[in-house]
This record gives structure tokens, C-alpha cells and sequence, in this order.
């Protein structure tokens, strides 16, 4: 019998990684609900138009019925849970939260697994997104609250730095538009800021690993690759996959504060999470960095010659 599956959001980046790789699956019936601003149009995946902050939208748009799974790609508060396990009609067999390792309290004891302390309230530091973390914790605990009263299982996804196709957050990208326009890569100077990944696909696998698997019921997983990544190794893989030398500006940590510069991950502490509990679940190997890099590089070029294209034939 076919996986019934229910996605919320789906259309950008990860969610929408996810569903292409769902459809490569044998016997699944993919459902995605958002707010139709980018559609799929994709053969085997029916599309219901909403705005879960809307309840009466989440009850009118998406059918009744037994649903397998329910992936939720787009809960950042505890309301975002609550309304939509109260406004789904029908049944849920599982609960799949896509948490994130933003969650955890700062702290020098790295690889940060899933037994490390939450966040206890915002982040006034971190300016507009200082609610971010805490509130996905918030999220977190409402989902366990809730599937506990409503008999859900539930599994809680918390991936490190997500890259790769799609991608609409300024992280790789920060290097390709340097790369392409032959400008120098900043270093952080020392340079001992360590921090890791996950490949968008190899998210997309794991997530497909837990629907329907006993084993993944009612537990947390961080999502992310053991091979820890500087500002110099990302230079040095770009070197490998061009095969050319990467131009580079080193800059001390207080003066890339002085001058504002917006770079993409850490320039003066670790951020490396452990995510070995879901790896050893499911004998699952990672993507190697310059791989997966390479791929995302490939596609930000197709990206960008569409674009001229487009721009071309005006």
C-alpha cells in the first residue's frame, strides 16, 4: 500500500528537495500544502493552496483521510504546531518536525549531540532573529505535547547549516558571487572557526529513512555530516573543483566586525554538531563537502545563465 504523505511548504529549498526525492520513492502519495507563490507542477505530487496561519484554510484545502506522515518544513512557533494538528482532518500516523540545531544553548563542549541544553529564552544578540531559536523550541515542545495527546508518533529533525540546490540563503552563494565575479574571498584570520554542514539531499534521504520506521518514533536526531568545514577549507575545495587558484583577502575577526562585512558562518568560535545518532541508525554515509559543493556550484552557474538569458531576451 502506498505511503500517504503530507508535506507543509515543499516549494523552496529543502522542502522542495525533499519532494524530488519522495517521488523517486515506490509507492508514495504525495500531498504539499503552502501558499502556492511558487508551484511545483510536478507529475505525482497534488498541490493544496493555504496559509496554515490561516486554520480555516488548513481544514478547507487539505482532504480528509489517514495521513502516514506529515512532514513539517515550516513550523517556527508553538501556534504553527497546535493550529495545524488541531485543523487536519482525518488521522496522522506520523509527525515529522524540522527543528533546527540553532535550539542549543552556546558552548564550547563540541560536536553538540542531541542530550545538549536548549535555549531558555531569546537571543538579543542575534538582532532580528534573536526569537529564532527559541521559539523553534517552543515548537519542539508543543509537537511533543501535542502528538502525545493526540496518540502521534513524532520525530523532531534539527539539521546544522543546510546547502545545495535552491538554496535561497546567502551562504554558499556568498563564495560563487565572489568566485564569479573574480573578487577575493575573505579568510577570518586565525582561522580556527570550525563549523559543519548538511547536503540538501542527504537531508532529503534521512527524512525519507524515518517515515514509518519504528525506530525513529519519538526521538531527535541532529542532521549533520562528522567532516567539520573553515572559511579556508571552502577556498580550497572551490581551488579543487575549478582547478584554479581562488583569490583570498585574510582579515583578523575585529576587523571584519569594523567594516560590516557579511560573512556567512562563524568568524571566531565553533559550530560543529554531532550527528551520529541517525547515521548509525541507518548505516548512512554523507556526501563529502566538495561534492556536494561542487553540485551546488553547478547549479548556481545554470542559475545564473538562465537568468541572463531571460534578461537577454527582453
Amino acid at each position: 500500500m502506498a505511503k500517504r504523505v503530507l508535506v507543509i511548504g515543499g516549494s523552496y529549498f529543502s522542502g522542495r528537495v525533499f519532494v524530488e526525492e519522495a517521488l523517486k520513492m515506490p509507492d508514495v502519495e504525495l500531498h504539499v500544502f503552502n501558499r502556492g507563490r511558487l508551484p511545483l507542477h510536478m507529475d505525482g505530487v497534488t498541490e493544496h493552496v493555504g496559509d496554515r496561519e490561516r486554520p480555516e484554510q488548513v481544514r478547507d484545502a487539505i482532504p480528509a483521510g489517514q495521513w502516514d506522515a506529515v512532514i513539517d518544513f515550516c513550523a517556527y512557533t508553538p501556534d504553527h504546531v497546535k493550529a495545524l494538528l488541531a485543523n487536519l482532518r482525518g488521522s496522522v500516523g506520523q509527525y515529522l518536525l524540522i527543528s533546527t540545531t540553532t535550539v542549543y544553548r552556546k558552548t564550547t563542549q563540541q560536536p553538540v549531540d542531541e542530550r545538549a541544553p536548549l535555549l531558555d529564552g531569546p537571543q538579543p544578540e542575534l538582532g532580528e532573529y534573536a526569537d529564532y531559536g527559541y521559539h523553534k523550541c517552543l515548537a519542539e515542545e508543543a509537537a511533543r505535547g501535542e502528538c502525545a495527546r493526540r496518540g502521534i508518533a513524532l520525530t523532531v529533525l534539527r539539521p546544522a547549516i543546510i546547502y545545495g540546490y535552491y538554496n535561497y540563503a546567502p551562504r554558499e552563494t556568498y563564495f560563487f558571487d565572489r568566485l564569479r565575479a573574480r573578487e577575493p574571498i575573505v579568510i577570518p584570520e586565525p582561522g580556527a572557526s570550525h563549523f559543519n554542514f548538511i547536503w540538501v539531499v542527504d537531508m532529503a534521504r534521512l527524512l525519507w529513512a524515518c517515515i514509518g520506521e519504528p525506530r525513529a518514533f519519538d526521538e531527535t536526531f541532529n542532521l549533520a555530516s562528522a567532516e567539520a568545514v573553515s572559511y579556508a577549507r571552502i577556498v580550497d575545495a572551490l581551488g579543487e573543483i575549478t582547478g584554479k587558484a581562488v583569490d583570498t583577502l585574510p582579515l583578523p575577526a575585529a576587523e571584519i566586525a569594523r567594516r560590516k562585512l557579511p560573512l556567512p558562518f562563524p568568524i571566531d568560535e565553533d559550530l560543529v554538531y554531532d550527528g551520529t545518532k541517525i547515521d548509525r541508525l541507518f548505516g548512512f554515509e554523507h556526501t563529502p563537502f566538495h561534492v556536494g559543493l561542487r553540485e551546488a556550484l553547478k547549479y548556481y552557474l545554470m542559475v545564473k545563465r538562465r537568468e541572463a538569458a531571460a534578461a537577454n531576451a527582453r
